[in-house]
């Protein structure tokens, strides 16, 4: 079968959606990526065949430089900013060019990333069979538990209830510039769809999480259609990045990352340096991402090393603790080597995840507005002198070993596409 799949253009979605489709090519699928510019070389590192969209309205570069406006906004003006005022010009370019490049590409069947706004109307479209994956926290519409965007606990009374039905209401205007572009597209198309039904356009044969049921919270009540699996990560088909390993003195490792969308805020850094540079017996891997020159935070302490770009995974398996804003990715890619983390979230699903590291004992989470030098500091020591947080860490490690999520994913994706266009009600019979 020949499968595209499309992926939200950052790093953090492209390396899963990318080992996703190694893994369906494993298989003996044909699996095809599809996106505008700069994800091709994603598409290179992993092998895989490349089809590109948008050229001229994303030329290369274009994300970068677009959304490098983000790196020092906080909360939700960050998703408010993300998803008003740029990715509705992605949804359009989906919209515009996909239905011709699925067609002449003969793509049967479509794996799409949740978070590229709408996508899935051009499957829908054309009857193509799609299944959706969520490389982010997955958003619970219920109201049964805190919305994504908030670090809130999870609470079983009326006011908590109600309070988390308040934040998905946020949740739906933050998306509404992109619904507002792909209104018009599927109206054209003739495509019936309730537009206050959030889920609307949801796959109706598999929503695939890559985070393990464990991770979650209990008892939120997902459709039949909803799988956990577990990290769709396997160490193959990434960029190789450059580090100087023979730095590396041996002692334990804090590993320290903001992940590379809303990481341009120097003062961040700094608080990170100035929490574990007085640290003895440790060394720091600091990175910093693009938008920031190492050199401009000042004298680094002696244990730190900072850098641009890290190999994390490989890091990671060196690590006593990462300290983490907790995206999606970092977080199981340090439980899938059972490092404890403390978590400084900022936006996106960031505080949804580090409330559940917290909520399961996998570490320790401080927002923004508490955030100093000395609580920093205090949280690294606990979690780093309280071996219970390793301990639940190396318990995620066996799941998310045993889970096997990109096999686990695959099977269900093949399950999902045995189906056809007509009993999965894309096209009338």
């Amino acid at each position: 079968m020949k499968i595209g799949f499309i992926s939200f253009p950052a790093t953090g979605h492209l390396n899963q959606m990318t080992a996703l489709a190694r893994k369906l090519q494993s298989r003996g699928h044909e699996a095809v990526m599809i996106g505008i510019p700069d994800t091709e070389a994603h598409a290179s590192a992993a092998n895989l065949p490349f089809i590109s969209f948008g050229e001229k309205e994303h030329p290369i570069g274009s994300i970068a430089e677009r959304w490098s406006v983000v790196g020092t906004m906080e909360g939700l003006e960050v998703s408010r900013y993300s998803f008003g005022q740029l990715s509705p010009d992605m949804t359009r370019a989906a919209l515009k060019y996909l239905p011709e490049i699925l067609s002449k590409a003969g793509i049967e069947a479509m794996v799409i990333d949740t978070v590229f706004w709408f996508a899935q109307l051009v499957p829908m479209y054309l009857g193509i069979p799609f299944v959706h994956i969520w490389t982010v926290l997955p958003f619970d519409m219920s109201g049964s538990t805190p919305p994504l965007y908030f670090s809130w606990p999870n609470e079983n009374t009326e006011e908590a209830r109600a309070r988390n039905v308040e934040g998905v209401k946020t949740v739906v205007e933050i998306a509404m510039p992109n619904a507002l572009v792909a209104i018009p597209f599927a109206e054209e198309m003739g495509l019936s769809i309730d537009w206050n039904d959030p889920e609307a356009t949801n796959s109706k044969l598999a929503v695939i999480s890559q985070i393990p049921s464990e991770f979650d919270y209990p008892d939120i009540p997902w459709p039949s259609s909803f799988h956990y699996a577990g990290p769709f990560h396997d160490g193959k088909g990434r960029r190789q990045v450059d580090f100087p390993w023979d730095k590396l003195s041996g002692e334990p490792l804090i590993y320290a990352s903001l992940g590379t969308v809303a990481n341009g805020r120097k003062d961040l850094y700094k608080t990170i340096l100035g929490a574990v540079g007085p640290l003895k017996g440790v060394q720091v891997v600091l990175s910093v991402g693009d938008k920031i020159d190492p050199a401009d935070l000042g004298t680094l302490p002696a244990n730190t090393i900072a850098v641009p770009e890290a190999p994390q995974i490989e890091l990671l398996k060196k690590a006593a603790l990462c300290i983490t804003h907790a995206g999606l990715n970092t977080v199981l890619e340090a439980l899938a080597q059972g490092v404890p983390m403390v978590a400084i979230p900022n936006c996106y699903d960031q505080p949804g995840n580090a409330a559940r590291v917290a909520y399961h004992g996998l570490g320790e989470c401080v927002d923004l507005d508490q955030l100093t030098v000395e609580r920093l500091s205090e949280l690294v020591q606990k979690v780093l002198k309280d071996p219970g947080y390793s301990e639940k860490a190396k318990e995620f490690q066996k799941i998310i070993a045993d889970r096997r999520g990109l096999d686990l994913a695959a099977d269900v994706i093949e399950r999902a596409f045995e189906i056809s266009p007509v009993k999965a009600g894309l096209v009338e019979a």
